[in-house]
């Protein structure tokens, strides 16, 4: 039985080093610093920044944190929103509710459904996002330099067709 020759790539570095693959990983270490900083506010209740130092908080709670409205929103909304299920936001939204971070509350509009709404620990909790945010572009910057974070940040915001701003 004779094998049939397979093409095979001159170099197989690609895979390690394409562009998707460097966005993940830069995602995953900025989400990472993010928290870790949030660990250490120490405007963070005690109890949630142990949470946070022990790696029991993860870059899924933060999509919490990125997309929940001031105003509240609904689960299936919220999910969409963080592009995740219906029952993976609501697990997530189950753990936030016992961390006292998010209350569920009845939706004005339709009394059928709930609404998903910051508590006065969860709004401490995104003012800590804020900060933890604000300082690791910060180090961002001075790792890279300001030209090439505005570079990055251009060429993301015309990637992903989003806009906002880097330090």
């Amino acid at each position: 039985m004779s094998e049939l020759p397979h093409a095979i790539p001159p170099s197989d570095a690609w895979r390690q080093t394409h562009l998707g693959r460097l966005l993940g990983h830069a995602m995953r270490q900025f989400d990472a610093r993010v928290l870790q900083l949030m660990a250490r506010d120490v405007a963070v209740p005690l109890a949630l920044s142990n949470l946070a130092a022990r790696d029991q908080v993860s870059a899924a709670h933060i999509h919490i944190t990125r997309h929940l409205s001031l105003a509240g929103d609904r689960i299936t909304d919220l999910a969409e929103r963080a592009g995740m299920s219906k029952q993976a936001m609501a697990d997530l939204v189950d753990q936030c509710v016992a961390w006292g971070l998010v209350t569920r509350e009845s939706d004005p509009h339709d009394r059928r459904a709930r609404r998903v709404c910051f508590t006065p620990t969860g709004l401490d909790w995104l003012q800590a996002f804020h900060d933890a945010v604000a300082q690791a572009e910060a180090e961002f910057v001075e790792s890279v330099g300001q030209d090439v974070a505005t570079v990055v940040q251009i060429g993301l915001e015309a990637y992903a067709g989003d806009s906002g701003t880097l330090a």
